[in-house]
C-alpha cells in the first residue's frame, strides 16, 4: 500500500527496457491509451507481460504502479485505509487510488487471484465513467486522461473459481501473449541472459523440450524469464549444468520423475 510519502516519481521509468515486439501489441496498447481503455493481458508465466508494461509505461512517459495480486488482497489493500498515527486516524492512499490521482498506469498483475469483491472497485474504472468511489472517505475521483488500469492473468492456471466474471472481461481491451517464435527468444535471452547466440539458442531448445512435457504432467514448460536467469547464472561463471538444474530444473517441478526427466534433457544438450 502506498504510504503518504511515496513519491509518484519514484515509480518513472527512466531508462528504456528491453523488449521485443512480436506482434502489433504495443500499437494496439498505445491505441487503448489514447481512447482510455483498459487493457487485460492473457498469457503463460514468464512470457513477458510485465516486461510490456514496462517498456509500455516508459513509451508513454507516464509512472507505472504494479500490484502482485493475491488471494488475501483486499479493497482497502487497492484503495486505502486509515491508519493511527500520533493518536490520529490518517488516510492513507493504496497503490490503485494513488495511480487515478497521479494519472499513472496501475497494473494489476495476476488479477484473478484477488478476492472476488475485491475485483468489483476497478469495475467503474474500467468501463466509461472512469472513476474510483472511496467509500470510507466518501469521496469520488475521477480518472484524469492520463490514467491506465491494466491487468494480467494466466489462462493456464484459471479454473472456475478463478476465472474473470464476463462482467469484468467485456469492460477490457485484450492481447494475447504467448512466448516468442524461436529466433526471438534467441535474441531475448542472448541480449537479457548476456550470452552468446549458441548459449541462447540451446537454452531456446531445452525450453521447447520441457513445453512439451505439459501432456506428462508437468504444469508448464521452462519460461523465457527462466532462460534468462539461466543465462545470467552461465555469464558469472555457474557450470551450465548446474545452472539449468536451480535456473529451469527445480523451479518447475517438485517430481522427482520429471526433474530426471528434464536433468536428462540438459545432458543431451550439453
Amino acid at each position: 500500500m502506498a504510504d503518504k510519502n511515496t513519491k509518484i516519481e519514484e515509480h518513472i521509468i527512466v531508462d528504456e527496457p528491453y523488449y521485443l515486439q512480436t506482434a502489433e501489441e504495443v500499437n494496439v496498447a498505445m491505441a487503448a491509451y489514447t481512447i482510455g481503455a483498459p487493457l487485460l493481458l492473457k498469457g503463460p508465466t514468464g512470457c513477458g507481460k510485465t516486461r510490456f508494461m514496462q517498456y509500455l509505461a516508459w513509451k508513454l512517459q507516464r509512472p507505472l504502479i504494479t500490484v502482485s495480486c493475491h488471494d488475501d488482497l483486499s479493497t482497502s489493500d487497492l484503495v486505502g485505509r486509515y491508519l493511527i498515527r500520533g493518536g490520529e486516524a490518517v488516510w492513507n492512499d493504496g497503490p490503485l487510488t494513488l495511480a487515478v490521482r497521479k494519472g499513472a498506469i496501475c497494473y494489476l498483475d495476476e488479477i484473478v487471484e484477488a478476492r472476488k469483491d475485491t475485483t468489483v472497485v476497478i469495475h467503474p474504472l474500467a468501463d466509461d465513467r472512469r472513476e474510483l468511489p472511496v467509500e470510507k472517505k466518501g469521496e469520488l475521483i475521477m480518472a484524469p486522461p492520463e490514467f491506465m488500469l491494466a491487468v494480467s492473468y494466466n489462462p493456464g492456471y484459471q479454473s472456475v473459481l478463478k476465472d474473470l466474471k464476463t462482467s469484468t472481461r467485456q469492460r477490457f481491451i485484450a492481447l494475447s501473449f504467448d512466448y516468442p517464435s524461436i529466433e526471438q527468444e534467441v535474441k531475448i535471452v542472448q541480449k537479457e541472459g548476456n550470452v552468446d547466440i549458441e548459449l541462447a539458442g540451446s537454452l531456446v531448445k531445452l525450453a521447447h523440450m520441457t513445453r512439451g512435457l505439459k501432456d506428462s504432467g508437468l504444469v508448464e514448460g521452462a519460461s523465457t524469464r527462466l532462460l534468462i536467469q539461466a543465462g545470467q547464472l552461465v555469464a558469472q561463471g555457474i557450470p551450465i549444468h548446474l545452472a539449468c538444474r536451480v535456473a529451469i530444473v527445480e523451479p518447475l517441478t517438485d517430481d522427482h520423475e520429471l526433474m530426471s526427466a528434464l536433468d536428462e534433457m540438459v545432458s543431451s544438450l550439453w
